[in-house]
Order: structure tokens, then C-alpha cells, then sequence
């Protein structure tokens, strides 16, 4: 999922996405979002694998990761959950991302940054999170839908 036309193209300051109850699994690089500008509000999701991240980001987009499993891969240059891509820590320090009553497992980490708690993640954010703890049970259908020609879905 990449999430914002560029990394120039400022109007997406304004999207507003909520990614939720999906499962992420093995054979997945990266991309689970990548998030350009905008607010992302990543809820009780279940991340059971990635090669390179999960949750990356460029042009200073807020990420609000609350209620996710994370199990990482056994490589153990793949352990961070996030990734900031084109700016250097002294620019992405002041990116607001948070992590909120997330599973870490498998020395799975996420790299928080800026204020944290800002006014901005209630007003954005969609729905009320979950316990990691119940990622299995709302995650257990998702996937892609067994659809047939001829019948809707």
C-alpha cells in the first residue's frame, strides 16, 4: 500500500486513512503502509512477517499504530517495524508517530518520534482500538474475498 502521490505533492496533507483488521503475512517486503504526508491511523492489525518493514513513511506523515501484533522475522537486520525514508533523524524526529498498546514479538520495535501525544490523534482517529491481545480473533477471516462471476460480494 503506498499511501500519497509524492513526496512533493503537498495536498495530500490533508488524507485522512485508516488501515484496519488486516492480516499481513509472510512473503510481504514492505509497504504495509508506506505513507507520504497525511494522517495514518494503523489499528489492530496483524503483522506476521516482513523482509524489509512494515510501516514506512516519507515527507512527514503522522502514524498512529495502536492495537497491532507484531511478530518479526528471524533476520535480525529486519527487526524495526518502521522505516523513514528519504530524511535524515534530524528531519524525521519531528514526525509524529506513536505506538499505542502494540504486541511486540520476536524483538519486533518500533521507532517512535515527535510530540506523541497530540490533540491531532483523537480528532483523527476513526475508530477506538482493540487489545493486541484480540488481533487473532478479528483478523482470523481477513483476506481476499472468494467471489464468484455473476454474484456480488
Amino acid at each position: 500500500m503506498l499511501l500519497g502521490h509524492s513526496d512533493t505533492y503537498t495536498r495530500d496533507k490533508v488524507m485522512q486513512v485508516t488501515i484496519a483488521y488486516n492480516h499481513f503475512g509472510e512473503g510481504l517486503i514492505q509497504r504495509m503502509p508506506r505513507c507520504r504526508h497525511g494522517y495514518f491511523h494503523v489499528v489492530n492489525n496483524d503483522y506476521t512477517h516482513w523482509e524489509m518493514y512494515a510501516i514506512g513513511g516519507s515527507a512527514n506523515p503522522t502514524i498512529n499504530s495502536q492495537g497491532n501484533r507484531y511478530l518479526a522475522p528471524s533476520n535480525r537486520f529486519a527487526k524495526e517495524v518502521t522505516k523513514r525514508d528519504y530524511a535524515g533523524e534530524w528531519q524525521w524526529k519531528h514526525w509524529n508517530w506513536r505506538s499505542e498498546g502494540d504486541l511486540f514479538l520476536n524483538g519486533a520495535f518500533f521507532t517512535r518520534s515527535g510530540s506523541g501525544l497530540g490533540a491531532s490523534y483523537a480528532r483523527a482517529s476513526s475508530l477506538a482500538a482493540k487489545s493486541s491481545s484480540l488481533v487473532g480473533v478479528i483478523t482470523s477471516n481477513a483476506g481476499a474475498l472468494n467471489c464468484r462471476a455473476g454474484r456480488r460480494c
